[in-house]
């Protein structure tokens, strides 16, 4: 069964949400509109009640009441919905005065009668016919201070008529108000989810060979916008990482087509003609360099590799810098010897890392810095203590680096000068190892240089919390 589609989920949704909601408040209202007209029919019961006792106030005895009941009539003359009746209380089998029909069941009248006391009392009853009333009774005094019962009751008729008619009207409105809310629920839901179109069409427009499509946040709403920035976003870095990507492809076809061209080469001359043994050596030695070459780009490449996956390291380990400073120094003496180049390893500090990832990137920094120094001169390692970094300073002076270079010199395969730097067997990936390990390792690489006068690479390492500084 194919699931159904978020429009009519939250369509639906909506609708049953309004539904219940238009039925409660008319429930309420119905309720609160019956507690209003009893509370007005009390308060109107009340009123006349005091009317009447202010009349009766005027009456000497009880048989009063019943030859002069003028009085009396006119407080419910022009109200055909009450009924007011008057006992004695020595007699209750026929009632000194009664006005309009009232209550015609006598036992329901008997009732409020003996349940009447100096207070008001109200009670409810309906006739045979269905008609309810609501009446109150109350003993009331008269100038002899005989206490005579007084019943006033009233027709809710009209009440009843009211409510009937609001529940007619309210059954007929609600199928159309309903139906108004599920379809303004709908409308809404489509328009709220119509940016949702544009995204499936990037979607469907997105690919490997094109990644320039952006999604457009304006007049989009806030959740959807901040949405659609976190694709762009994603689809920037992807088309940067795909970018690279290709630029690397092409960059390792370049660096590995001339040794294999070398050895393709060299081995078909070779076999054009018959050679000395002599001759066969010398191009086997020649081609055993070529190899090497190739060899060391793929070490390279698999070690860059590695690095791009941190999920499978194991757990940085405290590391005294200058330990793997020095141990990196002893390695390139007699390079240097050979040089007559001076290394000198300064200063001292603890970070967090792999032990042999750091020994790669002084090396590379080493072999570099090593590579560009005249004879002579002195390449230095120094290493400071900063508030949230520690920085190893390598430096060498020389001919230094342009200004233009130093942005891509982190770069895979990028070379100041080709053709020495393939000369003297650089692969191009060193400083692009160092780049990568110290994001592995949450710091920095960076590089200065004053053409003719200096240049310094400098690792940055995020200081460990509670060292001394």
């Amino acid at each position: 069964m194919k699931p159904a589609s978020l429009s009519l989920r939250l369509g639906l949704t909506v609708s049953i949400v309004g539904a219940l909601l238009v039925v409660f408040l008319a429930i309420l209202a119905y309720f609160t509109l019956t507690h209003e007209l009893n509370a007005v029919s009390r308060d109107s019961l009340e009123k006349k009640m005091e009317q009447v006792e202010h009349s009766l106030a005027l009456y000497t005895d009880p048989g009063e009441i019943s030859s002069k009941p003028h009085i009396l009539l006119d407080q419910v003359m022009g109200h055909d919905n009450l009924t007011l009746t008057i006992y004695e209380r020595s007699n209750l089998r026929a009632p000194l005065l009664k006005s309009g029909t009232g209550m015609a069941d006598p036992r329901l009248e008997l009732k409020a009668v003996r349940a009447a006391t100096d207070q008001l009392a109200y009670s409810t009853s309906t006739d045979a016919q269905g008609t309810k009333f609501l009446t109150v009774s109350r003993l009331i005094r008269i100038k002899d201070g005989t206490r005579v019962p007084v019943l006033l009751s009233m027709d809710n008729a009209h009440d009843q008529a009211l409510l009937s008619a609001y529940l007619r009207s309210t059954l007929m409105a609600l199928p159309l108000l309903l139906i108004f809310i599920g379809l303004s629920a709908w409308v809404a839901v489509l328009r709220g989810l119509a940016p949702m179109r544009e995204f499936r069409q990037v979607a469907a427009m997105v690919s490997t060979q094109d990644l320039d499509h952006r999604l457009s946040v304006v007049n989009m709403p806030q959740e959807l916008s901040e949405l659609a920035q976190g694709i762009n976003f994603m689809l920037h870095r992807l088309d940067n990482g795909v970018q690279q990507l290709s630029q690397f492809s092409d960059d390792l076809a370049h660096e590995l087509r001339s040794p294999i061209n070398n050895l393709m080469g060299k081995a078909q001359v070779t076999l054009s003609r018959e050679r000395t043994t002599q001759e066969y050596k010398d191009i086997l030695v020649s081609c055993t360099e070529e190899l090497e070459r190739v060899a060391r780009i793929v070490s390279d490449m698999l070690f860059l590799a590695q690095v791009s996956q941190p999920a499978a390291l194991t757990p940085f380990e405290l590391i005294a810098l200058e330990d793997e400073a020095l141990k990196v120094a002893d390695l390139f003496s007699l390079s240097a010897q050979d040089k007559q180049i001076h290394l000198t390893v300064v200063g001292s500090a603890r970070v967090k890392g792999d032990r042999l990832m750091i020994q790669r990137a002084i090396s590379n920094l080493m072999s570099n810095a090593l590579r560009h120094c005249p004879a002579g001169q002195t390449v230095s390692l120094l290493i400071e203590q900063g508030a949230t970094q520690v920085s190893l300073l390598v430096s060498n002076p020389g001919a230094g680096i342009e200004a233009q270079h130093l942005p891509h010199l982190f770069d895979r395969f990028y070379r100041v000068d080709s053709s020495r730097s393939r000369a003297q067997g650089s692969t191009g990936l060193g400083l692009a190892i160092v780049r990568s390990i110290m994001s592995l390792h949450q710091g920095v690489a960076e590089v200065k240089s004053m053409p003719g006068a200096m240049t310094v690479f400098r690792l940055g390492f995020p200081a460990i919390e509670g060292v001394a500084h």
